[in-house]
């Protein structure tokens, strides 16, 4: 072999490995800019649809900052950022006596209200049900829909998994605390059961307000005769009976990013994303 195609050879090898010190470089993250700040977010599906456009809208305005948002339910979100593996634990409801005690230094925020909407298939003729009825459906007191004025057919109740901040609302307020009937289906969100009813002509199921949509059937809640829907106005005005408030945890008081990031889910911009989600502005 000549000189000339000794030397070609030689560059053409060298540059391959320069190639392949860059691709693994970049694989490795040594070129990732060190200024940008991430923010790491986990819990509630309720409160995920808020805090995902939210992000978005931030990051736009702040390409210095990364925000990592992802569901889970509100127990994984407290115990997260109790732990410090989160920066900002969403949840909707409040801490339980056993975690103020395991995370004494977690701080919250409340960044909307929200309705729980009863949901039926859209074929059921059933359209309300008193707060007495649902209770006893979901502790198995009613098994088939012509209990409670509907056709004959049996109930299928979906219930959300034990992480879930919705479920365990629902459980202190609309089931005071009594045990779930036995063989519900349990769903990890809100989606998961919004879906599950919308497939499921005999199905029951609650989900936050912003997820109702014309797959299901939302059922009026019968208040001593008045017919009350599951609508932003309602949750307002204090006449639907099943509202709660939604919350953001920090470990100790939100500092730099995060504060700032929290300010602007406050801010008329941020707010306007909750009621664009169908939840209840707080400002």
């Amino acid at each position: 072999m000549g000189k000339k195609n000794k030397r070609g050879v030689a560059i053409g090898a060298a540059t391959s490995i320069v190639g392949i010190v860059i691709i693994a470089a970049a694989l490795g993250g040594w070129f990732e800019d060190k200024n940008v700040q991430t923010i790491t977010v986990m819990g509630s599906t309720t409160v995920l649809p808020i805090v995902q456009r939210a992000s978005e809208a931030y990051m736009e305005k702040h390409s210095d900052v990364d925000i990592r948002v992802s569901g889970g339910g509100s127990s994984v979100g407290i115990r997260a950022v109790g732990e410090g593996t989160a920066d900002i634990g969403m949840a909707s409801r409040d801490l339980k006596s056993s975690e103020k005690k395991e995370y004494p230094s977690l701080k919250k925020t409340v960044i909307a209200r929200d309705g729980i909407a009863i949901i039926v298939h859209p074929d059921n003729p059933v359209s309300s049900l008193t707060l007495e009825q649902i209770r006893g459906i979901y502790n198995g007191t009613y098994t088939n829909w012509k209990d409670v004025g509907g056709p004959d057919m049996e109930i299928v109740v979906i219930n959300r998994d034990s992480a879930s901040g919705t479920r365990e609302f629902f459980w202190k307020h609309v089931m005071h605390k009594e045990n779930f009937v036995e063989g519900a289906l349990e769903k990890n969100s809100n989606a998961a059961v919004k879906l599950t009813v919308s497939q499921t002509p005999g199905a029951i199921g609650y989900v936050g307000l912003g997820y109702v949509d014309a797959s299901v059937k939302a059922i009026k809640i019968n208040v001593n005769g008045e017919l009350i829907e599951p609508t932003v106005a309602n949750v307002l005005n204090g006449s639907y009976p099943i509202a709660r408030s939604l919350y953001l945890f920090t470990n100790g008081e939100p500092k730099g990013v995060v504060k700032e990031f929290i300010e602007f889910i406050l801010s008329p911009e941020g707010q306007k994303i909750v009621e664009d989600e169908g939840f209840v502005p707080i400002r």
